[in-house]
């Protein structure tokens, strides 16, 4: 059986590199092809180095200040090609990027099976967040196979009326990679880090969503200052996503604020050590929400909604 999985962002090779080294594994069954189109560069990079992952297609997408559109054009011409060449049984995504429904639109369009890993989570709210909520959505209606992480998800499925015999509960692939690369010795190389994590008292932050840019994130950046103000035994580390949008906010917002280091996105190995370092997290991101609580750690969503409730209730 040829399987050919598709990604294009850290997060989502994040989750699939455990599904592509376990298909790997046996090859008189399934014959991997892995295709990612890039929309995201560095940081996707870091995560294949990380698990060791070569792609046999790379579409590189990605260009400065890209719009949605832009990126769902390029990255639907792009997998189209790469499907009518590999001409595969199966054509896998993972979760809720513009990549994931792209990748299910095309094996859609040359009549090929889809599967969906991280199937039916939903936060019912079309603009939040925008656009995975949709993104989701959409491979779901097209997904022939759905990977659900967990019952809730499951259940999700089956209210949308999703063939019950079409639905695998999984477990969620993250904390495969996770808990992989959380049992490796590490030692931070930059001082300022490695200071914050042996202080017993480091906070954690990520933001990079789209409904939280402008005012938002401005808002995020108030309440970092008014935290390290309050609490002097408090230290930030903020790792400041690529995009120039967020960094156009944060940067002269935060720079210079006493115990408020901002950092370039670390590779995946130092983030999940630094999650593992970290007295509370406070994130917009989706999969830091799964991450940092199965490292015991106690979580603030940045957010309105989240598709993740499972972290909330526990």
């Amino acid at each position: 059986m040829k399987i050919l999985a598709v990604c294009g962002t850290r997060p989502d090779t994040v989750k699939m590199a455990p599904v592509v080294l376990e298909i790997k594994k046996h090859p008189k069954e399934a014959d991997l092809v892995l295709a990612v189109t890039g929309q995201h560069r560095e940081m996707l990079q870091q995560v294949l180095h990380a698990f060791s992952l070569q792609p046999d297609y790379d579409l590189a997408i990605m260009t400065a200040r890209q719009s949605l559109a832009q990126i769902t054009t390029r990255a639907l011409e792009g997998l189209d090609d790469v499907i009518q060449k590999v001409k595969p049984d199966l054509v896998l995504a993972q979760g809720d990027t513009t990549t994931t429904f792209v990748a299910s639109l095309a094996a859609f369009y040359n009549k090929i099976p889809f599967g969906h890993v991280e199937a039916g989570l939903r936060t019912d709210n079309k603009y939040d967040p925008f656009p995975e909520e949709i993104n989701r959505r959409l491979s779901g209606v097209i997904t022939d196979l759905h990977f659900a992480p967990t019952d809730v998800a499951k259940d999700n499925l089956l209210r949308e009326g999703v063939n019950p015999e079409d639905i695998y509960v999984t477990g969620n692939t993250v904390i495969d990679a996770l808990l992989a690369i959380a049992a490796k010795p590490h030692e931070f190389e930059d001082s300022r880090v490695r200071e914050a994590a042996e202080s017993g008292k480091m906070i954690l932050v990520t933001a990079h969503r789209r409904e939280n840019w402008g005012e938002p994130m401005k808002d995020i950046c108030t309440a970092i200052k008014q935290i390290v103000a309050r609490n002097a035994d408090v230290r930030v580390i903020f790792p400041v996503h690529k995009n120039p949008i967020v960094r156009d906010v944060v940067f002269p917002e935060l720079e210079g604020v006493d115990r408020v280091t901002l950092t370039e996105p670390p590779d995946y190995v130092p983030f999940v050590h630094m999650m593992k370092s970290a007295y509370l997290v406070l994130t917009d991101s989706g999969g830091v929400q799964e991450e940092a609580p199965s490292l015991g750690k106690p979580v603030l969503v940045l957010r309105k909604t989240t598709e993740r409730p499972e972290g909330v209730t526990a």
